[in-house]
């Protein structure tokens, strides 16, 4: 009896589950109806628009060298590329640190990926001039400029979980934490690859001590 009256209960709650999403299709179905043909061509038309929009945006910065990591030959071009564009990572090289030939791997990819920062490198031995005036001491250390002003630094490993074997999504977390590139992930959770591995060093990592961080990186320099 009680297996019964269970058995019709459910049944009961089933047809107003049924019933309240027929009536939810009802009603979207009804609003489709009432959209007209000038309500979609002016929809058609604004979508075309922001297309339109972003792929200019897309092209201007192709043309301002944007989409590829590249080296400029000189400190001279690093002021007119950084005036150019409204976000650039500089990475501040030497030819014989292997930790930077790290940082060039990851930021070429990177670099291809989010075409709305510039990705430049700079040989330190080439600029010491700009390495005076930004107070570059550690190599390698990656320069965040945002609207022609030096916004963050990256130096060493020690915000990407110090080691070498950092993955490419804990640097593009790292420069997302500076809002430098368009970074789709969680902030509050560097994408550290093997915590337990790892031990104490793979940390949560609040965004206003990174950028009011000292140049305290155990690199090579």
């Amino acid at each position: 009896m009680a297996a019964e009256m269970l058995s019709k209960v459910m049944e009961k709650q089933l047809l107003q589950t049924a019933k309240i999403m027929e009536e939810q299709l009802d009603a979207e179905m009804e609003k489709m109806e009432k959209i007209d043909e000038d309500d979609l061509e002016l929809l058609k038309e604004r979508r075309l628009q922001t297309l339109k929009k972003a792929q200019q945006q897309k092209q201007e910065w192709l043309s301002k060298g944007h989409g590829e990591y590249r080296e400029i030959p000189s400190e001279k071009e690093f002021f007119q590329e950084v005036k150019e564009s409204k976000n650039v990572v500089c990475h501040f090289y030497r030819d014989s640190s292997m930790r930077c030939k790290i940082l060039d791997k990851h930021l070429a990819i990177i670099a291809k990926k989010h075409i709305e920062t510039k990705f430049l490198k700079v040989n330190v031995e080439k600029a010491p001039f700009l390495c005076e005036r930004l107070r570059i001491k550690v190599i390698p250390t990656l320069a965040l400029v945002k609207d022609g002003k030096t916004k963050d630094y990256v130096v060493g490993f020690t915000d990407l979980g110090n080691t070498d074997e950092f993955t490419t999504e804990t640097l593009e977390w790292r420069l997302g934490c500076s809002d430098i590139i368009k970074y789709h992930g969680n902030l509050m959770e560097p994408p550290f690859q093997s915590q337990k591995k790892h031990g104490p060093n793979f940390t949560k990592v609040d965004k206003k001590t990174i950028r009011g961080k000292a140049y305290d990186s155990d690199s090579d320099d």
